[in-house]
């Protein structure tokens, strides 16, 4: 399967729902993703870390021999019955193949990836796999791979982060179209220049990571206030704990003072905050901050866990707030973020997709404040037009003929009763809370958790 569609559609909820329900039905599920941020996310790992292929650019003979005489590879492939992979669009086309091929010769049958089904996971429009200027670009979709699976297409449309009333949503779908008019670029035109109110938090984007270390530094060190420096606790082999620590948005070593912009880099729906979550630290209780987001609610931050499990068990963990400063960040590191507001340069935009993810991580229009763009930042990758639009049809046509999956049956136990009306009042307010937050109701609270409330 292909899972796929614009930023803000769900695609990540929706994997989670799956590989919950997955596991409940007893499957041992693979989660891994294309970069260490994007894994972070999901809650696995690299594609890389779990192939054991590592860094290779291509399999030789040793190569092959050493793989198959790993015992600790070959039960973990022959033991995985579906494997994920995420943000796809960042993986070369060469590293799906390699994979392919070192599944066929541990699981030891010629079956596309020697037989466990496989679930890709992206949008093609984002950003591409990282190439030299001179090379063409070697995108996923173009491998054997790709052609060999022949992968069933699951294009979800619906909007979760913009509203159609402000000619955003028109502007981005316009772009992944390629379908540009005088209108949209007006549109963006009006947001040159513009300046956020006095007070008003906003993130500033970059593409370069030079820009946005300086920005957060400085920013900070003009607060006088105290210092508070929460530092990383890690556990597990060594090599991957580096691994993991490279693949986090939030630092080995946070310093905060009362004051800082802060962005939440995890999520957690229950306590209520997610990827990209913006707000202040307006206060210190027991050396932990408070923080209020910009829906003016306040969280009390504690430390979160990430860990890299592959096998069933937990190779590397570390536990730090899942804060970072929040002044500027790279717009690589954005993607998966939703922002209410951002600042934007795009005058150095250098590689198709770029504008797209920045303007994508932003509500709405109003939150988006342009300093400058170039050429390169509307532009999309002109290769994906043509197979965007036969991804859709093929997922109209597998939508027409696919039934709804059935209720699962969870196992017997005695029903707590419930006040059904009292249910029902709960989610009326659930949804009077997304519409003031601008959020999907599930941010606010999933139907299980009101049903123990009630």
């Amino acid at each position: 399967m292909f899972l796929t569609g614009p930023p803000g559609a769900g695609k990540t909820y929706v994997l989670n729902q799956y590989i919950r329900r997955a596991q409940r039905q007893g499957k041992t599920v693979a989660v891994t993703a294309s970069t260490g941020i994007a894994a972070t996310h999901i809650g696995g790992t690299t594609i890389h870390s779990w192939s054991g292929l590592g860094i290779r650019d291509q399999l030789t003979d040793w190569d092959r021999t050493m793989l198959s005489q790993t015992d600790r590879l070959v039960k973990r492939y022959n033991s995985t019955d579906v494997l994920v992979i995420d943000e796809v669009s960042m993986l070369h086309g060469k590293r799906l193949d390699m994979v392919n091929e070192t599944a066929k010769l541990l699981r030891g049958t010629m079956e596309p990836f020697g037989g466990m089904q496989v679930i890709l996971v992206g949008d093609l429009f984002q950003l591409p796999p990282v190439s030299r200027a001179t090379e063409l670009t070697d995108f996923a979709h173009t491998s054997a791979a790709w052609q060999e699976l022949n992968p069933h297409i699951c294009y979800i449309t619906e909007q979760h982060r913009q509203r159609g009333e402000d000619g955003l949503l028109d502007l981005l779908e316009a772009m992944r179209a390629g379908e540009l008019l005088t209108e949209h670029q007006e549109l963006l035109q009006s947001r040159i220049g513009v300046r956020p109110q006095e007070g008003t938090a906003v993130t500033r984007l970059y593409s370069h990571n030079v820009d946005v270390d300086s920005i957060n530094d400085r920013h900070l060190q003009a607060l006088a206030t105290e210092t508070h420096t929460y530092h990383m606790k890690t556990k597990g082999n060594r090599p991957r704990v580096e691994g993991l620590i490279k693949s986090l948005l939030a630092p080995e070593a946070l310093t905060l003072k009362l004051g800082a912009e802060v962005m939440f880099v995890a999520n957690d729906f229950t306590t209520g905050f997610v990827n990209g979550s913006r707000g202040r630290v307006i206060k210190f209780e027991n050396d932990l901050p408070l923080v209020r987001l910009q829906t003016s609610r306040t969280i009390k931050v504690e430390p979160y866990t990430w860990a890299v499990v592959e096998d069933g068990k937990t190779r590397a963990e570390a536990v730090q707030l899942p804060l970072r400063l929040a002044w500027a960040i790279t717009i690589h590191k954005s993607q998966g973020m939703s922002l209410d507001a951002a600042e934007i340069d795009l005058s150095k935009s250098f590689t198709p997709g770029m504008g797209y993810v920045a303007l994508s991580r932003v509500r709405s229009l109003d939150g988006i404040y342009l300093t400058g763009v170039n050429a390169m930042a509307l532009q999309l990758h002109p290769d994906i037009y043509e197979f965007d639009r036969r991804l859709r049809r093929q997922s109209e046509e597998l939508a027409s003929s696919t039934q709804d999956a059935e209720e699962e049956v969870e196992p017997e136990h005695t029903e707590t009763p419930y006040d059904e009306e009292l249910f029902q009042r709960l989610r009326l307010w659930r949804l009077e809370e997304a519409r003031k937050q601008s959020v999907a109701p599930f941010m606010i609270a999933h139907d299980a958790t009101l049903m123990e409330l009630s």
